[in-house]
């Protein structure tokens, strides 16, 4: 079944990725980056629900060039934010080339993705049902290249000040992420244990690093859309908060108004390869 999924804003897209570029694991793509180093040129990666493309503008300084990146995505608008932006450079500082593909990255076959050096993706899983979920693992098992997922979210937040709605809010949040719509119920918050499931039911060698977004004063304006959301989220699921989570959401307002507000949303990213290719 193709569905429909609520549209991303590139404006809310261009708000979060400084922090998903803080949050994004180090560590894996340094080891991405070490696997790639003999692999033939030019490296090609797939980039999937690539957004406006800040995988690409994030990841590609990290890696060995010359890098082609294929771009897929379903929204049309997102894809032209990403083409009319100024090609990322590589690790030598060399511009890499981009395509974009608009496309329904859940039914991407082995043809679509080749050839491939690495897939990447990034806030993607957890807006995946399980049957798409598999497609996509069997996708890149077919491409035999490594798989570089980032940011899914694990349900777990941290406010501080704490509030006494706040795990309210969370449970009713963490269960609107699972809700079932147009006949899927969707992962949310255990997408990334059932990739490292699927992925290593394939056989395959499969990483997880913590990435959390840590947000404070300096991220006010993120903040403020990311909480308006998460209270609308619970409210959503469930309809007898919303007095309460709406008193709360004015006071978290007035913290982050006086910088008295953090908040830390946890993710993870994982990384997996065939056994062996693997270093």
């Amino acid at each position: 079944m193709t569905h429909t999924p609520a549209r991303v804003t590139p404006h809310w897209l261009s708000l979060r990725e400084p922090a998903d570029a803080r949050a994004r694991s180090a560590e894996l793509t340094a080891e991405v980056a070490r696997h790639l180093e003999d692999a033939p040129r030019p490296l090609v990666i797939h980039d999937l629900g690539s957004g406006t493309g800040s995988m690409s503008r994030w990841l590609a300084p990290r890696l060995p060039g010359p890098q082609h990146w294929v771009l897929h995505d379903r929204d049309p608008d997102l894809l032209d934010v990403a083409a009319a932006q100024p090609p990322p450079r590589d690790a030598d500082g060399v511009e890499i080339s981009v395509e974009t593909r608009q496309d329904d990255i859940t039914r991407l076959g082995r043809e679509d993705l080749r050839p491939a050096s690495l897939i990447t993706a990034s806030a993607l899983l957890d807006l995946l049902g399980i049957d798409e979920l598999e497609r996509l693992v069997r996708s890149c098992v077919q491409a035999e290249c490594p798989a570089l997922l980032t940011l899914s979210v694990t349900g777990r937040v941290r406010l501080t000040p704490p509030d006494a709605m706040d795990s309210v809010i969370r449970h009713a949040f963490n269960e609107h992420q699972r809700r079932t719509t147009e006949g899927r119920t969707l992962l949310g918050p255990v997408a990334g244990r059932a990739a490292v499931h699927l992925f290593r039911m394939t056989g395959w060698h499969v990483e997880v690093r913590a990435s959390p977004w840590q947000l404070d004063r300096g991220s006010r304006e993120l903040i403020a859309e990311w909480l308006t959301g998460w209270v609308a989220a619970a409210c959503e699921q469930r309809h007898d908060l919303c007095p309460a989570a709406s008193e709360c959401l004015a006071r978290r307002r007035a913290d982050l108004a006086r910088g008295r507000l953090s908040v830390a949303v946890q993710h993870v990213d994982l990384l997996a390869r065939p056994h062996r290719s693997g270093r």
